[in-house]
């Protein structure tokens, strides 16, 4: 485990970056928005995540690649809830319309504080005050980057808050498992039987319908290029109505010869597959990253959940404690 200077934020604040090594897995992972800056597998020679050597991309195009988003992930529509019977008036920083990943200070968006680290993991906290971006109660959340056998990444969130409070946080990183410019030779699955149709703006309509006969249905092995050139993939594909108190099998991707799976304790798994990823900065092996350069796979509760009674719930009271792992796994596999 090494700790190294990152960048300095505009004013002034230092941003870390902790980089672990351990069972054929390399990760780096920077204090702002407690964002997985990169991740390697031994003997592969690209990165698996999209990720910037600089810190300035992270405050511009690369807003969100790798955080942790929250305090509340997603989109809530209008930027207005009710919660206890009290309306709330959240921050609309997604074109003046809705509240998107916990709003414009949102916990990918702030730089976090190394709680704790070791040779094989490093946990990061950050403390949201009552009222931020117009949530209530004071939050507090960590998470911890694990490395295990296998090999294998574990990221576990935890959080707390002082006042019933909306909470739903997502690790928001964009994978691309063979280095070349899109993910279009990717192969991703998916076991969700329904996903949330939604409108212009990202908000779901309503209830679930059947991936059947959609460019979302990912039950078996599809690959990415037949469907990126059709209907925006940006959904929550619904995997359970509940969180489960162990992580369940949430997707697998595959490129060449290299298989990352997912599992989740989280209902939904938000799939966007970079459509509206524009050339900026260089990454991580120089390249600049475009349309479908990566694809996000976000564990997290299903979007908007404030105006949905029927969906899994993303109200964390007082004195209960949010509890969030995934895993991601990875393994070498025959026939490319």
């Amino acid at each position: 485990m090494t700790a190294t200077d990152f960048g300095t934020l505009p004013d002034g604040r230092p941003v870390r970056r902790v980089t672990l090594s351990a069972h054929g897995l390399t990760a780096s992972v920077i204090t702002w928005g407690a964002s997985l800056q990169d991740l390697r597998l031994d003997g592969i020679a690209q990165p698996l995540v999209l990720g910037f050597p600089e810190l300035a991309p992270y405050l511009a195009e690369g807003r969100y690649f790798g955080a942790i988003v929250g305090r509340c992930a997603n989109r809530i529509a209008g930027g207005r809830a009710v919660l206890d019977g009290k309306a709330l008036t959240l921050d609309r920083n997604e074109g003046g319309r809705t509240t998107l990943h916990g709003g414009s200070d949102g916990t990918g968006q702030r730089n976090w504080i190394i709680a704790d680290q070791g040779p094989d993991f490093v946990a990061l906290s950050d403390r949201l005050p009552d009222g931020h971006m117009g949530f209530p109660g004071a939050l507090l959340v960590r998470v911890t980057y694990h490395l295990l056998p296998g090999p294998a990444l574990r990221i576990a969130i935890l959080a707390s808050a002082t006042e019933d409070t909306f909470c739903n946080f997502a690790q928001h990183s964009y994978f691309n498992l063979d280095g070349r410019p899109t993910v279009a030779d990717h192969r991703l699955t998916v076991p969700a039987d329904t996903y949330l149709p939604v409108d212009d703006d990202l908000i779901p309509l309503g209830s679930p319908a059947p991936v059947q006969g959609t460019h979302l249905d990912f039950r078996q092995p599809a690959r990415l290029g037949d469907r990126l050139q059709g209907p925006l993939i940006d959904h929550n594909l619904c995997l359970g109505t509940r969180r489960t108190m162990a992580p369940r099998r949430a997707a697998t991707l595959r490129a060449r010869s290299l298989q990352m799976t997912i599992d989740s304790t989280e209902p939904g798994l938000q799939v966007y597959a970079g459509a509206l990823l524009r050339p900026g900065a260089p990454g991580l092996s120089g390249q600049v990253y475009g349309p479908h350069a990566g694809i996000a796979l976000e564990s997290q509760l299903w979007p908007d959940a404030p105006h949905h009674p029927d969906y899994p719930s993303a109200v964390l009271g007082m004195g209960q404690v949010y509890r969030q792992t995934t895993t991601l796994g990875f393994a070498r596999v025959r026939g490319g």
